[in-house]
């Protein structure tokens, strides 16, 4: 683990560099003056992002860096270690729903508000014009008809499977072509510019009477690896295009980025850790020397306030409630306050999808999915709980936890964290969590880049998921396939994917015994 040290010196420097502020005023143009003036403004923005725990008095901190203090004892559990979400977390059966259950924590009558969420993240849209007022205005193009047909039972998607993309789709993205778009990136007005014919995300379904964008293609290449002890395993190397365009050739420069959707367990607790503590992770100029440099995606929230991006592949998303105005809106095709375009991701040169009919019904409100449609749905992901570890002190999980430290693991997948104090919700506040991740951005090597820039994010950089739930995946979704595109077909293959940042942890584990690499999987699944 990397200690503590203050981001306002360590990350607010480089940042300051990065968009271009010149130390020297003389001799500038009136338009580099105006540059310098406005990178002067953004860096004053960047620096309103709280770098202390201001929610805490000094008692509560002094707890707090007691009990998030990395362990160096692995002959037994260390306290509250199976409630991987605080009092929040689920301690249900453990079945096919384990990623859907409520935070344990909720009131009565959040339960209700849960449920009423939980129907309307299950909802299935139609088409315009039709009979069912209050479910129309899917698409006109879309991905999915319920955000459930993505997030499968709250859990991880796929990659395609014969003809099947319904859990994985295709980010769009191409290079700047003017100096207004090079502006618009620089001040994260956009984090990055859409094909222009096919916008930032491919749409594999449309509604009657319109054409799909096209269909995702995926091919595989088998590549063996062999390990310390001579035991070879064989990785999948993908390769994407898109078959089918519908609307003609795509931007020469546009690059495709696969991604599965990620399991919605634990989010409302994720959004409550406090930016501090994720900050002080930060290391982006690797000063410590241990070869891993985490950098925050500083992203604009619903507001345009600059603020700490958490959700997300590349952490390019703020706030739960953005992401599902996001995905209401580029993977249904539906309206929201928050996103009101009611025609979806359809682009200007896509003009039938543009003329389709609305789902808006003005007696409910001027957007498809009206407040408090989206309020529900927010509150719902918010509150999926983190099930309970299991097996916490089986000697051979013990034993894998050790490996886990012992090959720097924590140094990107930071196991625990303290949430604000003053979380709006009580169920979300002041919780001892073990997300196992720092919530930062890393170089993950050539071989998982995907060259598409997101906002801060470089091309071979990846946010660190959260590996609590993990060790649940094949209970809840009937499969093992990880990393962002699901290349990975258990967690063997994803070890041996990391790259860049993780490479000296990859090469470790490729060093252990086969007993010591059974009691680390060991220690994953019981996450």
């Amino acid at each position: 683990m990397r200690p503590l040290r203050s981001f306002a010196r360590r990350m607010r420097p480089s940042l300051s560099r990065r968009i271009g502020v010149s130390p020297a005023a003389t001799g500038l143009t009136l338009a580099a003056t105006a540059f310098a003036v406005a990178a002067s403004a953004f860096a004053a923005e960047i620096a309103a992002i709280p770098s202390t725990r201001d929610d805490l008095s000094a008692e509560d901190i002094a707890r707090v860096e007691r009990v998030t203090r990395p362990t160096d004892d692995f002959s037994a559990p260390e306290k509250f270690e199976n409630m991987q979400g605080g009092a929040a977390t689920s301690r249900k059966l453990v079945n096919a729903d384990a990623f859907s259950n409520f935070s344990a924590n909720l009131t009565f009558a959040e339960e209700e508000t849960f449920k009423l969420g939980n129907a309307l993240f299950r909802k299935l849209w139609v088409s315009s014009p039709s009979s069912t007022q209050a479910s129309d205005g899917l698409g006109p193009l879309f991905n999915a008809r319920a955000c459930q047909s993505c997030h499968l039972k709250d859990g991880r998607g796929h990659p395609p499977t014969e003809g099947d993309a319904s859990s994985m789709f295709l980010r769009l993205s191409r290079a700047p072509r003017t100096a207004e778009e090079q502006a618009l990136l620089r001040d994260k007005q956009i984090l990055n510019l859409p094909d222009p014919v096919y916008g930032g995300q491919l749409q594999d379904l449309a509604v009657p009477g319109l054409k799909s964008e096209g269909k995702v293609a995926v091919t595989y290449e088998e590549v063996p690896v062999t390990l310390g002890d001579g035991t070879v395993v064989s990785l999948r190397r993908p390769e994407y295009s898109v078959t089918d365009l519908a609307y003609g050739p795509m931007n020469v420069s546009t690059t495709l980025s696969p991604r599965v959707t990620p399991p919605m367990i634990g989010l409302g607790l994720v959004e409550q850790i406090h930016p501090a503590d994720i900050l002080a992770l930060a290391d982006p100029d690797d000063a410590d020397g241990d070869g891993i440099s985490g950098r925050p995606n500083v992203v604009r929230d619903a507001a345009g306030q600059l603020t700490l991006g958490r959700f997300g592949w590349k952490a390019q998303t703020a706030s739960i409630r953005q992401q599902a105005a996001n995905a209401f809106a580029g993977d249904i095709g539906i309206s929201t306050p928050d996103v009101p375009n009611s025609w979806g991701e359809c682009t200007e040169s896509q003009t039938d999808c543009l003329a389709a009919a609305s789902g808006v019904q003005e007696r409910l409100g001027d957007t498809e999915a009206p407040d408090p449609v989206l309020d529900l749905v927010t509150f719902y992901s918010q509150n999926l709980a983190v099930p309970a570890r299991r097996d916490v002190d089986d000697p051979q999980v013990l034993h894998g936890k050790d490996v886990f430290y012992s090959l720097g693991c924590g140094g990107c997948h930071t196991p625990k964290f303290v949430t604000r104090r003053d979380a709006p919700n009580k169920a979300q506040a002041f919780q001892l969590i073990w997300p196992y991740s720092d919530f930062l951005l890393h170089d993950m090597g050539v071989g998982l880049a995907d060259w598409q820039p997101v906002g801060d994010a470089r091309g071979s950089e990846w946010r660190t998921p959260p590996l609590w739930g993990i060790g649940l995946t094949e209970t809840v979704n009937g499969h093992t396939f990880f990393l962002h595109d699901g290349r990975a077909r258990n967690l063997t293959e994803a070890i041996l994917w990391h790259g860049g940042e993780a490479e000296a942890a990859r090469d470790g584990f490729k060093a252990l015994s086969k007993q010591d690499r059974e009691a680390l999987i060991r220690f994953l699944e019981s996450l």
